[in-house]
């Protein structure tokens, strides 16, 4: 491998990895300030407890991902300084944007929240937690603002003296198409996740407590059996936002694949194994399993469902969706022959890698369906007061948050992948856009650190995570209100 390859696996391995907190961030953010404003309206102790115990699980992740993320800035600068260069004055406005409104808004606003219990008025401390799930929207927004230009170029003019991309319409980047789709699709995902972790770690507790009831030597312990209530209803409200939420997904989903087919029918095309191109009127079918040689230039499909997937497309059963073929020949000639400087790469082939965008795009879509239906299936099985112990329903409850977490992961791997050989469709190619000066030594050396720093980071998500799992939420205590607290008392919070 050359420091290319090197830097393209550095940045894939810590993005993915980064991105595995986002959506949990966003859709529990979500879900506690729901549960803390149910308690504000209602005084039911049942909601507090929810709120403190998905709190602090929100917390923890909220931590990790703050750190993961800072990689990313630093991997432009190291690896990629030629890209940075060259969109610098596109992507500086979204992302200063993100870092100083939408970061610092999740920040404060989380530190009022975990030291606000009983200094402010109840109201306006659930209000910091809505804040908070509004800093998380706002941050995917503007940073998807800047992928989506590198998904499709718009609101520039390409200055050639200088050889960068220069920002003439800041409001067009924020309104590309590409981006007005992907944000609903986004978010829509994060709330699938959100609840997704409440329904698995509620029913993991349901079931738990459910369980220790049912022993002889548990008849007379009314703490373990009103938990069942709490979490049953946990379990319910989140498998319910899970199924909502994957309508969402599903809905937006279609609406970017026909975005996705406009500006991008390359990736499209990379998705099914397309070679060939299917006239209109013909339409273009959807294989659920292909088998495809080695070397992805050829697709034998075993399972179809005829004309699928130019409605997925292109919104008719019959549309005309392009082929591999054809699309690369029609690159080509517009590209390879341009005289473009930034496409000095002349001998790419405009294709992405076939087996890898053809199976993230069915892993992504068969990880969604799959959490769905453990939703489905543990909401009808918690109607009417029933509180499940099955054992499958542990396995359940194990895989319901890890679906949808690799299902947005899956996501991301077929949108960026797809997208090549460009680093700015249309504009940059990745092989341009890598550090000129970095060496296959220094990638090596900083992939190292990143991973072994990232395994620590792992062990320490996992072991907090799952400690205060374990332990469940906690016994009720009431807040106090501010004007018995004492003013001098240190701000303490520790896990």
């Amino acid at each position: 491998m050359d420091a290319t390859d090197l830097a393209r696996w550095q940045f894939a391995i810590t993005t993915v990895y980064h991105f595995l907190f986002v959506p949990v961030t966003i859709g529990l953010s979500f879900v506690v300030a729901v549960f803390h404003s149910a308690w504000v309206r209602t005084a039911n102790p049942d909601w507090l407890r929810l709120a403190k115990f998905f709190g602090k699980l929100f917390t923890i992740n909220f931590a990790l991902g703050l750190v993961t993320g800072l990689v990313q800035e630093f991997q432009f600068g190291m690896n990629w300084s030629d890209y940075s260069r060259f969109v610098g004055d596109i992507f500086g406005a979204p992302l200063a944007i993100e870092a100083l409104l939408a970061f610092f808004l999740e920040s404060t606003f989380l530190g009022l929240w975990i030291f606000g219990w009983g200094r402010i008025p109840q109201r306006l401390h659930a209000a910091t937690m809505w804040i908070v799930h509004v800093g998380t929207l706002l941050s995917a927004y503007f940073i998807l603002a800047a992928n989506s230009f590198m998904q499709h170029p718009v609101g520039y003019r390409f200055n050639p003296a200088t050889g960068r991309a220069e920002l003439t319409d800041f409001w067009a980047v924020l309104t590309n198409k590409v981006q007005l789709v992907t944000f609903p699709h986004i978010a829509f995902s994060a709330y699938m996740v959100g609840g997704a972790v409440v329904m698995g770690v509620a029913l993991h507790l349901m079931r738990r407590e459910a369980r220790r009831r049912s022993e002889p030597e548990a008849t007379d312990r009314d703490a373990a059996g009103s938990d069942v209530s709490l979490y049953r209803r946990a379990t319910r409200l989140g498998a319910a936002l899970t199924l909502v939420a994957g309508l969402g997904v599903a809905a937006t989903g279609d609406i970017q694949g026909k975005i996705m087919t406009e500006v991008q029918p390359m990736k499209m095309a990379a998705a099914e194994a397309l070679y060939e191109t299917s006239p209109a009127g013909v339409g273009a079918p959807f294989s659920v399993l292909t088998i495809g040689s080695l070397d992805g230039q050829r697709a034998t499909p075993l399972i179809e469902v005829p004309r699928l997937l130019s409605f997925l497309a292109t919104g008719s059963f019959t549309g005309e969706v392009r082929g591999i073929t054809d699309l690369k020949a029609e690159y080509a000639a517009r590209y390879g022959a341009s005289g473009n400087p930034l496409t000095a790469d002349r001998e790419t082939a405009y294709v992405p890698n076939i087996p890898t965008t053809y199976w993230t795009f069915r892993l992504m879509i068969g990880a969604g369906v799959a959490a769905a239906a453990i939703a489905a299936a543990v909401l009808w099985l918690t109607r009417k007061g029933r509180a499940p112990t099955a054992r499958w329903l542990l396995y359940a409850a194990v895989a319901a948050p890890l679906l949808p977490v690799f299902g947005n992961s899956f996501g991301w791997i077929f949108t960026e992948v797809g997208r090549q050989p460009w680093l700015v469709f249309g504009l940059m190619t990745t092989a341009t856009g890598v550090s000129p000066s970095v060496s296959v030594g220094e990638v090596i050396t900083s992939m190292v650190v990143y991973t072994l720093l990232y395994g620590a980071l792992a062990v320490v998500e996992v072991k907090l995570f799952l400690t205060y799992v374990r332990r469940g939420a906690e016994p009720f205590e009431a807040p106090k209100e501010p004007s018995d607290l004492d003013e001098d008392a240190p701000l303490v919070f520790a896990y």
